[in-house]
């Protein structure tokens, strides 16, 4: 399950990439933040580590945090040969910054993060969608929010700028702008992508570590909207399991 590739804008694109939120040690994860901060944020070999067991595993792709220290360690992955498909997040805070240096990486995938989707202007999102665009990358957005973002999608003119969409996704509908996730909700996302028409990728399939992966993926297996998968892991252990898994099923 999502070991295959797809066809995007003449590109070939791996189905599945390795996330890099915890190696900067975003804050939804709670007091596992500090911990992976002082685990990974200034030791990019152990960065390292988790990217070549993944690697091993099957992975070809990472979804990529700009943050220093990993890109240093995407470098030195590089520099012994991996071969990984770059999915870049472009931040509102350096949104040129960050389109020049995954330019520089030959990301084949830069994506506007979510404060620039589910908090900007439509105007602003075209222009920074063009950007990206002018560069001959496959352009995407990601968003918190998937019902309310996505229905703001469907009334908008900037469709057309932009072809792969990051949703959060999980069987609890946690970090999703759904108070309850069952049915009925399941099935209007499932509707409102559908209209949407867009390559969907998912993100937060392991509600950030509270869902086990067994329970997780059992669940994507039933999202037949998701085209691309990310999922960030913290361990070589936690990669080995987890990937196993996915690819396994």
């Amino acid at each position: 399950m999502f070991q295959e590739y797809l066809k995007i804008n003449d590109k070939k694109i791996p189905q599945t990439s390795l996330g890099t939120a915890p190696f900067i040690g975003m804050p939804y994860f709670g007091h596992r933040s500090r911990l992976y901060q002082l685990d990974f944020y200034n030791n990019p070999e152990n960065i390292l580590k988790v990217i070549r067991k993944s690697y091993d595993m099957g992975v070809r792709a990472i979804q990529l945090i700009p943050e220093e220290p990993v890109v240093k360690a995407l470098e030195m992955a590089q520099d012994e040969g991996l071969e990984l498909d770059i999915w870049g997040t472009v931040r509102k805070e350096n949104l040129m910054g960050d389109i020049e240096l995954l330019s520089n990486l030959n990301a084949s995938m830069m994506l506007l993060d979510e404060w620039v989707t589910d908090k900007s202007e439509m105007d602003f999102i075209a222009g920074a969608l063009d950007f990206i665009n002018d560069e001959n990358i496959i352009a995407g957005l990601i968003t918190a929010l998937p019902k309310e973002t996505t229905l703001k999608l469907l009334d908008s003119d900037i469709r057309d700028l932009f072809e792969v969409y990051m949703v959060p996704v999980n069987k609890l509908g946690y970090m999703m702008d759904y108070s309850t996730f069952l049915t009925p909700e399941r099935e209007e996302l499932a509707d409102l992508l559908q209209k949407l028409d867009k390559v969907v990728m998912a993100n937060k399939i392991l509600a950030v570590g509270i869902l086990n992966p067994q329970e997780a993926l059992e669940f994507l297996k039933t999202l037949d909207y998701v085209d691309l998968v990310t999922l960030g892991v913290a361990s070589e252990k936690e990669a080995e399991e987890t990937f196993g898994l996915l690819f396994k099923g």
